[in-house]
């Protein structure tokens, strides 16, 4: 089980260090791997169809990343065989404590003196 995890996350290092190159040799503006190869006019044969390659290849390696993710969640999250059970146990709720009431106690009042 846990070379399956190991190898799961190697591809998906790898998968994320392909990404990213993808990702970084493209231009926003139209530009970027494209226009190195074939000039900055997508008009051009070649071109399109490296934007359509980079494109597909995005797509293809960020869905990728999800499902190995997904699965290795799926591999991780199944409790094994060799843990024990657990029983949840209730806590009794502690006995509330009757306090004395306040004393109310005045003090001893003296009788004033008679004239």
């Amino acid at each position: 089980m846990d070379s399956i995890f190991i190898l799961l996350m190697v591809l998906i290092m790898i998968a994320s260090i392909l990404l990213v190159i993808i990702v970084m040799a493209q231009n926003p503006k139209g530009g970027g791997l494209s226009s190195t190869f074939g000039g900055a006019s997508s008009a051009q044969f070649g071109v399109q169809r490296t934007n359509d390659f980079m494109e597909k290849a995005t797509w293809t390696l960020g869905a990728t990343i999800i499902v190995l993710i997904l699965i290795s969640v799926v591999i991780t999250g199944k409790p094994s065989a060799a843990a024990p059970a657990q029983v949840p146990t209730q806590k009794e709720a502690p006995a509330k404590q009757t306090s004395a009431p306040a004393s109310t106690t005045t003090p001893a009042q003296t009788p004033a003196p008679a004239k």
